[in-house]
């Protein structure tokens, strides 16, 4: 029962918010950020936070397309941390969302 307790609310995860922002993009890149909020379970203005920390890191580039945003991911980016920059955002992506990608170039 703890573990059943643990799962559905844990006090901490292997991925980052900013891995989730993206995982979440890289599934749906016309999302709306209080969607994205919803699922990952933050605020809406912390959406926004992350994303212009990866869109200024060149992880995705934000284009408007009449009322809305799209957001088209970088999936050739090296992650970020010196353990992990041997992989790109696509092997991320591919490791957590086993089927291609719709929003990545």
């Amino acid at each position: 029962m703890a573990l059943l307790q643990e799962l559905a609310a844990p006090d901490w995860t292997f991925l980052s918010n900013h891995a989730h922002v993206l995982l979440c993009l890289s599934e749906d890149p016309e999302s709306r950020m209080r969607d994205v909020a919803a699922r990952v379970g933050i605020t809406e203005r912390a959406v926004h936070r992350i994303v212009d920390d990866l869109e200024e890191a060149g992880y995705l580039t934000r284009r408007r397309e009449g009322r809305c945003n799209r957001y088209d991911l970088h999936l050739d980016v090296p992650l970020r941390h010196p353990i992990e920059r041997h992989h790109t955002v696509a092997s991320l992506v591919r490791l957590v969302r086993p089927n291609r990608p719709r929003g990545g170039r």
